[in-house]
Order: C-alpha cells, then sequence, then structure tokens
C-alpha cells in the first residue's frame, strides 16, 4: 500500500503538490542518473507539474524522496517526506540543492542501511554524517532551507547526490556493492520496468 500526502508533517513552506501522475522510475545505469543535472532556472506550472508527478511517484513507490533524475527528467531537483530522529515528518521541494555537513567534533556518521527507488530491492549499510542542511530553492524560486537527523539527514544527502550524478552505490566498497548487487538481481521479478506506474 502506498503512503499518503500528510496532513500534519512539519511544512515550513507550504504542502507538496498533488494531483499528479505517477511515472516510471529510471534505474542505475541509465545516463541521466550518472551524471551532474543541469540547474532549475525556470519556476512555472511547467515545473509545478512535474513536481506534482515526482511527489505522486514517490508515494505510489512508498519511498520518503525522489529526485527528477529518477524519472528520467535532466533537471538538479528532489522531493521528500521524511521522518526525522524523533519520527516527525518533514516534506519539501529543493531545486539546485546545496548541501551542508558538519565537520570536526561535530562531525558524527551513521552507518546504518540505504536503499534507493532506483534500485529497487537492495540495501547495504552506507556510512553519513547524522545531521545535513539542504539550502535551495523552492517550487517558486524562493529561497528554502531544510534541516534535520536520522533518516531525515540520509535522505537530504541522499537526494542531494541524486542531483550531481552520485548513487548511494557508488559509496560503497567493492565487496558491499557485489553484495547490493546481487540482492537486486533477486529481487528484479518483483518490480517490472514500468514500476511504480501501472
Amino acid at each position: 500500500m502506498s503512503r499518503t500526502p500528510p496532513r500534519d508533517a512539519h511544512a515550513p513552506y507550504g504542502p507538496l503538490p498533488e494531483g499528479g501522475s505517477v511515472r516510471p522510475i529510471t534505474r542505475w545505469g541509465t545516463e541521466v542518473m550518472h551524471r551532474p543535472n543541469l540547474p532549475v532556472t525556470r519556476f512555472d506550472d511547467e515545473l509545478h507539474a512535474l513536481v506534482a508527478d515526482m511527489v505522486a511517484t514517490m508515494y505510489a513507490a512508498d519511498g520518503v524522496g525522489l529526485a527528477a533524475c529518477q524519472i528520467g527528467v535532466d533537471l538538479a531537483l528532489f522531493v521528500f517526506d521524511c521522518p526525522d530522529e524523533d519520527g516527525r515528518r518533514h516534506v519539501g521541494v529543493v531545486a539546485n540543492p546545496v548541501l551542508e555537513l558538519p565537520e570536526g567534533r561535530e562531525r558524527r556518521l551513521a552507518d546504518e542501511d540505504e536503499g534507493c527507488l532506483s534500485y529497487p530491492g537492495a540495501y547495504a549499510p552506507c556510512a553519513r554524517p547524522d545531521f545535513a542542511i539542504v539550502e535551495g530553492q523552492g517550487i517558486d524560486g524562493s529561497p528554502v532551507r531544510f534541516s534535520g537527523d536520522g533518516l531525515l539527514a540520509r535522505c537530504l544527502q541522499h537526494e542531494t547526490d541524486h542531483t550531481r550524478g552520485m548513487v548511494f552505490g557508488d559509496r560503497l566498497n567493492r565487496r558491499d556493492r557485489k553484495r547490493l548487487d546481487k540482492q537486486h538481481a533477486d529481487a528484479a521479478e518483483s518490480f517490472a520496468p514500468s514500476w511504480p506506474a501501472e
């Protein structure tokens, strides 16, 4: 069962757009997934429609975040609906994200399982800082800033990576990547090429 848009989430820049169409999710290996995406320069009705489709696709796939490249669109843009360490849901849209991570004594790594909707059925531990800040632009071009810990910190980093042409498998050592590839291959029959679209 897919998740639904939250009614009680922290949404400092407004709710996520609704009414979009579910699109097939682009898989690792597709060129748009492995190159830095183009900056968003037009904040218009076309972008609003794209974001609505991204939101619908994220919920249909039961994800906590989705980047534009994951539906084949070459734009530095992502949406998210993700809980923080305390379980509070945060939602947002970020175009042209810039990531800020703790340094020095403030930097603590969380080595926890990570997955990706573009490589469904596969999970592997991936060490990331346990707190993250992302700044960028919202759906109307205005400045936005999100920060958080727990799964939210991981999500903000994961989705920003996508806009830079990086997938989390790129961060794994060879042995862990081989295990991830095997999990994905074993689960492949459960995820049709059109998934999660019908």
